[in-house]
């Protein structure tokens, strides 16, 4: 029995591969919308690229972004693992995973402008030997949240760009007031 871990040890190679985070799904470089807003509520170092190239404190576009993070974790039952010799070879024992979950809300004065939502979820298996840390987990779902909200304030920045434009034109048409 201990000559056939021993083998088995040595067949399936005594490295162990370090887990990897997913590539950044982010396929277009980050850029401005065409219109400044200030952040309302949310941190401006924990924001969409879009939106964090777009903050000025005099606008009257405003920005608030919320993010919710999960956790959860899933593994093979011990008495399963502990007889497998692919387990002491650095298969996947278990799962990390984190969701993550974004609101961005645009308004002028009282008027919303959109309003989008988000979620991602990041997984990454772990073995005896190696496992991802909770701050990389952490960053992935947060890096692939933020990379969905900004995906569609693209799709969207030109109908926003026009709501805002002719928003500005009625409140400084005197014939408006």
């Amino acid at each position: 029995m201990a000559l056939g871990l021993v083998t088995a040890l040595v067949s399936f190679g005594c490295t162990v591969q370090r887990p990897s985070l997913p590539p950044d799904i982010a396929q277009t470089p980050a850029r401005p919308l065409p219109f400044k807003g200030r952040l309302f509520d949310g941190d401006p170092q924990n924001v969409p690229p879009a939106i964090a190239m777009s903050l000025s404190n005099d606008s009257p576009v405003v920005f608030s972004y919320r993010e919710e993070l999960t956790h959860d974790e899933s593994h093979k039952p011990l008495w399963s693992s502990a007889f497998d010799p692919a387990t002491y070879a650095g298969s996947a024992t278990g799962e990390y995973g984190v969701t993550a979950f974004a609101s961005l809300s645009i308004s002028e004065g009282e008027t919303v402008l959109a309003d989008y939502t988000a979620k991602e979820r990041v997984a990454m298996p772990y073995s005896i030997f190696a496992e991802p840390t909770h701050k990389q987990l952490d960053q992935a779902a947060r890096d692939a949240v933020r990379s969905k909200i900004d995906q569609k304030l693209y799709g969207d920045a030109g109908r926003l760009a026009g709501k805002i434009a002719s928003a500005g034109q009625a409140s400084a048409d005197p014939a408006s007031k």
